[in-house]
């Protein structure tokens, strides 16, 4: 059973309270380092008592296997609560192969390997911004919320641009998940407010900048052959923004290392900068992933801390202006 104290926030378009804290289970999938099954289903299970009713996924995170984890650790504790959102849109049909029966095939395969009867949350899968910007494919979409098969439907975006544009033109957009970290602060200005007059809710993604904000890193610090750490530290593979925020790796760093010395509360750097990310009321939930369960725990534990300061936050955002922005690489 739920023991963790944890907060939760309302989705804002129909009122379900998720918490603010979730589980982005991309590294479950296997592909990123390998986390073994037993291990996957310890943090899923270590998450769920600590408060967490969030889970993020996708349909290629390790080809189906985030998923089909996912799916055993439902059954296992069939607790109606727990809200699964996960996505379509990348795998063999990226980037043009999209067709309604495409889509459909690709959800009750999820659906299947989820075990569910309906999808809580669908999101399209940083798919091209033309793709998005036809909304031909969120009329699909709400095709399978109207057979019952979804519930409802978001977007996982790379840009500020991607995101304003679905904002504003997108009906029935009910999410939009974005990077969002301390390196990254321009969505702030950009669309917080416009999201949140509108009822979209926001999942930060990234937080923790691929690790780089748990200050746990070094300059000689070694990742594995398939750690995209390893393959994308400077886009090779693909958007930069997806590792290390798009921050150069040495920089990234550095500035990890001087922004301790501003955890005037000592929780730690990786909790420090998740608070920070929820200090933002926009943010509906937070989705660090997690490789063992003491990570699991302690990025849930985020919730029951005090809000950073306001001097804080100021340091913060003027370290983003006067040295972080023009370091951030990629489309952002």
């Amino acid at each position: 059973s739920i023991s963790g104290f944890m907060e939760k926030r309302v989705f804002a378009k129909d009122g379900v309270a998720v918490s603010e804290v979730g589980l982005g289970c991309w590294q479950l999938g296997g592909n990123w380092g390998h986390v073994e099954e037993d291990a996957a289903r310890a943090i899923l299970k270590a998450s769920y008592d600590e408060g967490v009713t969030f889970y993020d996924t996708a349909d290629v995170y390790g080809d189906g296997r985030s998923e089909r984890i996912v799916g055993g650790f439902l059954e296992e504790v069939r607790d109606n609560r727990l809200f699964v959102a996960t996505k379509v849109g990348r795998g063999e049909i990226y980037p043009n192969g999209y067709s309604k029966e495409a889509i459909r095939e690709r959800i009750e395969a999820s659906l299947s390997r989820l075990g569910v009867e309906a999808i809580d949350l669908i999101q399209t899968h940083c798919v091209p911004m033309e793709i998005m910007r036809s909304g031909e494919i969120y009329g699909w979409l709400q095709d399978l919320i109207d057979e019952g098969k979804i519930r409802r439907f978001g977007a996982s975006v790379e840009t500020v641009e991607e995101a304003e544009m679905l904002i504003d033109n997108c009906e029935g957009l009910y999410s939009l998940q974005v990077i969002f970290n301390v390196f990254r602060q321009k969505p702030i200005d950009a669309f917080f407010e416009k999201a949140k007059s509108k009822g979209v809710g926001l999942i930060a993604r990234v937080p923790l900048a691929s690790g780089a904000l748990s200050g746990k890193f070094r300059l000689d610090t070694q990742f594995g052959e398939s750690d995209h750490r390893n393959f994308n530290k400077d886009g090779e593979a693909f958007n930069v923004g997806e590792t290390f925020g798009g921050v150069p790796f040495e920089k990234a760093v550095e500035l990890a290392e001087r922004m301790k010395s501003f955890d005037v509360q000592g929780v730690g750097l990786a909790r420090f900068a998740l608070r920070w990310i929820l200090d933002f009321e926009a943010v509906t939930t937070v989705i660090p992933g997690a490789s063992r369960v003491d990570q699991a725990i302690s990025n849930a534990s985020v919730s029951s801390l005090a809000p950073l300061s306001r001097e804080t936050h100021e340091w913060l955002k003027e370290l983003y202006d006067s040295e972080i922005a023009a370091l951030v690489r990629g489309a952002y």
